[in-house]
């Protein structure tokens, strides 16, 4: 129980709590300056942009995903880069992905595709990953995230799964691109 109250005082502190001046909140800081650049912004009607031009604007952002993706094998290497983060943020509560990084609550995914299931050291496996016989890949990832307890009965894992195929690519996408996937 003092472990846990350090570790939570830990994140406390590393989250900026605790402090004995509140931050500023940004509704609380004082305006800034616009610039005539800022006046003239507000004053162009958005009719007035060419078509060209909000292409231009988007293509960075596809680019970005595009690149990251770019390597992986289809329906991945075409899944959206933003969802795939955005969802995997509710996993990272007890995955890491990092090379090296911790063992949360559940095991650090760095290496998962090609490892066999329930052998990631520093990890306590439940016995029916412990005893199960398989090799994860892109598809068995999305098996199992469809509803890891049907997937495998007797896990540990209290996730009820993803129903959606195209937010689970999007997920098993970005895991590979984090996660040091190769083709083989």
């Amino acid at each position: 129980m003092t472990a846990l109250a350090l570790v939570l005082a830990a994140g406390l502190g590393a989250c900026g709590g605790g402090s004995e001046e509140p931050a500023q909140l940004e509704a609380d800081a004082p305006p800034a300056e616009q610039s005539d650049a800022a006046d003239d912004a507000v004053e162009t009607p958005a009719a007035d942009v060419e078509p060209e031009e909000a292409e231009t604007a988007a293509a960075p952002a596809e680019t970005e995903a595009a690149s990251e993706f770019s390597g992986l094998p289809e329906p991945y290497a075409s899944a959206d880069y933003a969802t795939g983060r955005r969802l995997f943020m509710q996993c990272s509560s007890c995955h890491s992905l990092v090379e090296g990084g911790p063992t949360l609550l559940g095991p650090n995914l760095y290496g998962l595709f090609d490892r066999h299931v329930g052998e990631r050291e520093g990890f306590d496996y439940s016995k029916a990953l412990q005893d199960a016989d398989f090799e994860w890949t892109p598809e068995k990832l999305d098996q199992w995230l469809t509803s890891p307890r049907n997937f495998l009965p007797g896990n540990r894992m209290s996730f009820a799964g993803v129903p959606r195929e195209d937010q689970r690519t999007a997920i098993i996408a970005y895991v590979m691109s984090q996660t040091g996937y190769t083709q083989d």
